[in-house]
């Protein structure tokens, strides 16, 4: 059903690695509008491959700042060519790829306040950046800044407890102090930093957005109790640093009208509000419309958790954010090396690279597997750092080999028994009305996602994760307008399409997978002990 003529729309974008994309909604959440730019295709004088340029000493990596900004030229074009009418869009909002970060040049604010709508903004801005490539998150050059920095605050754990992550060389906070330290006449001529997310936001602000919460949070910057910049890590980073990074606000923040660059451009309306924009992760948590006590597991090469926390207790590993649609929340991103690739090996070794033979496996042996677990981490995992493949029997002695039917279950439980536990280190609880949102390739297949159910003793949801970080800026965007009136962003997103349920926890599944946890957490210790000794 196509919504009405004049009905308020509100759009959506997402700057990641790769592309520049936008979703336009109406007020029903319908999608009516999407539109994108890929870098390497369509904006090939940048020569990047990925979206990045990857340097000599194949550590660093960057993207050039004005691709960006082209990017952004195309992609308006070609939605005003499709004939969306902008003056509609009551409200936009963005994520940006996490960890990236921008240093405007001395005066850049000054072009921001008046640039000539007769002219491309790539043009208008190509002297503005006093670092044209910009570091990104796949960036690991600042090891020794990262040392700096943990020592500052007192050890990795105490880093964590007040930022939510220990030191990592994508974060913000590192890649800063590298620039200091190795580039002091570029740093010296910055006026303000931003992250890819605020920079996206003060192209359309016409002026520099603060940085939010939840993008903040993954800088090893920001305490994420006060949400106010940590004073030891400004302090450990480089000088004068909390006047270049400006004051962070929260996610849900109207930041201002639109540029009347844009309103004389593209015929956007003046009352057109900038709802603050956030990274992609705490982007897709919106999109996914993760509520208190949910867990999202996508199910890809990587496995990826995200988790709604109430109480957050950061650790070494993984990381907390604020939550980008509760201010006083928060929200943890774990990441495992080890998912589909390992599950397919075991596939073809044990079921005859057939995934009906697989499925049948896990339904023809017990919850719990005879006590048997396994760790299959075949490249180096980041969470445990361990490598290797270790099993075990009832008994907890080490084992060689497992049965074939044994070894399928042994690899999920073990998976899904480590997401949950990792989970839990952070803070996380399964709390009545807690849902399990899956996503990812694996997920079309219900036997996984069965064990998936038991061993979290909570229902198993599918959702379609397409364009999630769009979506999620999108509705973002439309929360943005009402949340000062104290409108929840569940009340907002209440006529979204609802996730199916695919999968409830067998009756016994608590009691199994309660005493396997233990055991599990046990003999995870063993493994990090013997492969570290």
């Amino acid at each position: 059903m196509a919504s009405a003529p004049r009905a308020p729309l509100y759009l959506g974008l997402d700057l990641s690695t790769q592309q520049l994309k936008a979703v336009v909604i109406d007020g029903e959440l319908h999608v009516v509008h999407q539109s994108g730019v890929q870098f390497d295709a369509e904006l090939h004088e940048f020569r990047t491959q990925g979206g990045v340029h990857i340097h000599a000493d194949r550590l660093t990596v960057t993207s050039p700042v004005l691709m960006w900004v082209k990017a952004l030229d195309l992609l308006l074009d070609k939605m005003k060519r499709a004939g969306l009418d902008f003056s509609r869009v009551r409200a936009l909002s963005g994520s940006g790829q996490q960890h990236g970060s921008v240093f405007w040049r001395r005066g850049a604010s000054e072009t921001l306040k008046h640039l000539d709508p007769d002219q491309d903004l790539h043009q208008l801005l190509q002297d503005s950046f006093s670092v044209s490539d910009s570091p990104v998150w796949m960036d690991s050059s600042s090891t020794q800044q990262c040392e700096d920095l943990q020592a500052a605050a007192g050890g990795a754990l105490r880093l964590a407890e007040i930022t939510g992550s220990r030191a990592y060389e994508r974060f913000t906070g590192n890649q800063i102090a590298k620039l200091h330290q190795t580039r002091a006449e570029e740093f010296q001529d910055t006026e303000r930093i931003s992250l890819v997310s605020s920079f996206a936001a003060s192209l359309f602000l016409g002026g520099y957005a603060a940085i939010d919460y939840s993008d903040g949070s993954g800088m090893n910057l920001l305490d994420i109790r006060t949400r106010n910049w940590s004073e030891i890590c400004l302090q450990a980073t480089a000088p004068h640093l909390d006047q270049l990074l400006g004051a962070p606000l929260p996610s849900t923040s109207v930041l201002g009208p639109v540029s009347s660059y844009f309103v004389h451009r593209y015929g956007f309306s003046e009352s057109c509000s900038v709802v603050a924009f956030t990274g992609d992760n705490p982007a897709s948590l919106a999109g996914m419309r993760l509520q208190p006590g949910d867990v999202a597991v996508s199910l890809g090469t990587s496995d990826t958790v995200f988790l709604w926390l109430q109480q957050p207790r950061p650790a070494l590993e993984g990381h907390v954010f604020c939550n980008p649609v509760e201010q006083q929340e928060y929200m943890a991103l774990l990441c495992f090396k080890n998912g589909s690739l390992t599950r397919e090996r075991v596939r073809n070794e044990c079921a005859g690279a057939s995934w009906e033979l697989f499925s049948a496996a896990l339904s023809d042996t017990p919850l719990g597997n005879h006590g048997n677990i396994g760790f299959y981490f075949e490249t180096m995992e980041i969470t445990p750092p361990v490598i290797g493949v270790h099993r075990f029997d009832s008994a907890d002695c080490e084992v060689s080999s497992l049965s074939p039917r044994v070894e399928v279950r042994a690899v999920v439980e073990g998976q899904f028994l480590s997401r949950r536990l990792h989970a839990e280190r952070l803070g996380y609880s399964i709390i009545p009305g807690t849902r399990v949102l899956a996503t990812g390739g694996a997920s079309s297949n219900k036997e996984i996602l069965q064990v998936l159910s038991d061993v979290f003793n909570a229902p198993v949801y599918t959702i379609d994760l397409s364009d999630s970080t769009c979506l999620g800026s999108a509705y973002r965007a439309l929360h943005g307008l009402v949340a000062e009136s104290g409108a929840s962003f569940f009340d907002v997103v209440k006529k979204a399409p609802e996730p199916r349920l695919v999968a409830t926890p067998h009756p016994k599944a608590k009691e199994v997978y309660d005493k396997l946890l233990k055991r599990y957490a046990q003999l995870e210790e063993r493994v990090v002990q013997k492969s570290h000794s």
